[in-house]
């Protein structure tokens, strides 16, 4: 079998069902080969939106998202979604073509070292030098990317070993089973626990990747323990539950921080460190930690875990729970649960939490206020439909605000944070889910980053939503800049005609011009089948620097008035 074809067969056997993608001279061979396979190749308008389509795929299916480049350029501009993907631990395979093999010791048209590129921004990164061993890399690729923590993988074919013969067959998708929790330290946890005055549930990325939300939301449920959760975890605990204090992750201009500040054991649940740093909340190193996760803690000044248990999260759940319920029965003196002593100060943060989030539920101001358009937004689509913020202020507005219910229905990149995440992602996302109303919430500068990804959606009939905040300005930098030097500069810009931009790729454009028309254009939009839909909506960010010096009360006493 020519090389080109085993590698498809085995990306077959492993249950691929898209590659998104730039065909080019070097992979000439594995896409006509792809021609004659059931996996549909995406063609996407740059290889960027390839890999955040991938990276998005990956996130909502649990399975690998697999994009595709030639050499090069080609590999070059895989990269920023890739490292997204890596960093967000979403399972993504980067496939890249390459110039012969007996041409990569020596200077040739647009040779570069591809997999030494790579190897920062993934998992695994390896050059196919033999046809005979495609299955074992291709199943290894799979595997790695797959394994926790997630992430994404690299295969390199060159062109000259694409059209060699291979009789070895493909291996194919093998389950991962994980260990059991070692019962010593479930002991350990649910005594603690037990002890603990003030415990709080911090909950992490991990749990939203692995839906392990039933068991999470059954230990709440059950001990009334408060929880908070970081912006990649999202919905595990729903927004409306009445012990969650919602998202936390915007380093010290959280108020949701003074409760965790408060708790005396911290029950960190797949809490990834790259999300939110412990140094916020455990610079004294006073606070005991019970580390539950698919792996062992991170080394760490500021994490320290007096009890840590890798093994499926929601085996580890459960099993608390149940030691918890065992150990109540042989002592009765122990803490009761469900605990009926609220402590005072979550209950407060609750409150205070709820009250931001309705504060201008009836302000028609325009242009419209952040909480305004995101309870807008939640107004006008269901509880399982899905949400997708870019990177910019609109995404700490969206962490605060935007009520979530289900996990995976708010995505928000927040490890490598990319700009131009959302455009492509929702279009990912919509062939995944087509019944569902798709949304896609980015400034204006990271909409134009990748706004080429409107002629994807158009040629695909794929009917998502691009909601654009528009300020003509890169805000989230702007304010860092004044918060830091009482100045902002080279952060302005001017936009194009939104309405024109998303004609000329064939989409429906709007730019309201009223609070009260955002919300009927969003129905309206709903309604509009197999095109694209941009929204574009001009902010009012006048008060931005709450986002980053959260002194709450005050704040909310300064808008009593305003209402």
């Amino acid at each position: 079998m020519k090389a080109s074809d085993l590698l498809v067969e085995c990306l077959e056997s492993e249950g691929v069902e898209y590659i998104f993608g730039i065909p080019g001279e070097e992979n000439a061979d594995l896409m006509i080969s792809l021609s004659k396979s059931k996996i549909k190749f995406i063609l996407t308008r740059h290889e960027q939106g390839a890999a955040f389509m991938a990276d998005v795929y990956g996130r909502l299916t649990g399975k690998v998202g697999v994009c595709l480049a030639t050499l090069g350029p080609g590999a070059t501009n895989l990269v920023t979604g890739v490292a997204n993907a890596n960093m967000d631990r979403s399972r993504l395979l980067a496939i890249t073509g390459q110039t012969d093999s007996h041409l990569l010791h020596k200077e040739s048209h647009q040779n570069l070292n591809v997999v030494k590129m790579f190897e920062p921004m993934t998992k695994w990164s390896w050059s196919i030098r033999n046809a005979k061993n495609i299955p074992e890399i291709v199943r290894r690729a799979f595997k790695i990317a797959l394994t926790e923590k997630p992430g994404a993988t690299h295969i390199e074919l060159p062109q000259d070993i694409a059209k060699q013969e291979s009789d070895i067959p493909p291996i194919g998708f093998q389950e991962i089973y994980r260990p059991e929790a070692n019962k010593e330290q479930i002991r350990k946890a649910a005594k603690m626990i037990l002890e603990a005055k003030k415990p709080l549930l911090f909950v992490g990325n991990g749990c939203a990747r692995e839906h392990e939300s039933p068991q999470l939301r059954k230990f709440v449920e059950k001990t009334k323990i408060f929880s908070i959760n970081t912006f990649m975890g999202k919905g595990v605990i729903p927004d409306d539950c009445e012990t969650h204090l919602q998202t936390i992750g915007i380093k010290d201009a959280d108020h949701a921080l003074q409760a965790v500040l408060d708790a005396d054991v911290v029950i960190s649940v797949g809490y990834d460190l790259v999300e939110y740093t412990p140094k916020m909340w455990n610079s004294d190193l006073n606070k005991k930690i019970i580390h539950v996760d698919f792996t062992p803690s991170e080394v760490y000044t500021f994490y320290r875990p007096d009890v840590e248990i890798s093994s499926d999260i929601g085996d580890a759940m459960d099993a608390i729970l149940s030691e918890i319920e065992q150990l109540q029965s042989e002592d009765p003196s122990l803490n009761s649960f469900p605990r009926k002593d609220v402590p005072e100060k979550f209950q407060k943060v609750r409150s205070e939490v709820i009250e931001r989030i309705n504060i201008f539920k009836d302000d028609d101001s325009y242009p419209i206020k952040p909480e305004k358009l995101i309870l807008s937004v939640r107004d006008k689509i269901n509880h399982d439909d899905i949400v997708i913020s870019d990177v910019g202020t609109h995404k700490l507005w969206i962490s605060k605000i935007y009520q979530t219910f289900e996990p995976n229905t708010c995505i928000i990149p927040n490890g490598f944070a990319s700009m131009g995440f959302s455009l492509p992602g929702v279009l990912a996302a919509k062939m995944v889910y087509p019944e569902k109303t798709i949304v896609a919430m980015t400034g204006d500068g990271g909409f134009l980053m990748n706004v080429q990804e409107l002629e994807t959606a158009v040629r695909l009939k794929l009917s998502v939503i691009i909601v654009v905040w528009v300020d003509n300005d890169l805000n989230l930098i702007s304010i860092k800049q004044k918060h830091e030097f009482g100045t902002s500069v080279f952060t302005e810009f001017s936009n194009p005609n939104f309405i024109e931009i998303a004609e000329s790729f064939g989409a429906v454009g709007f730019h309201v011009k009223s609070t009260e028309e955002f919300a009927q254009t969003l129905e309206k939009a709903k309604s509009i089948l197999e095109k694209p839909v941009v929204i574009a909506v001009d902010v009012d960010y006048s008060r931005n620097e709450v986002l980053l010096d959260d002194s709450f009360p005050p704040y909310v006493e300064s808008l009593n008035g305003k209402k």
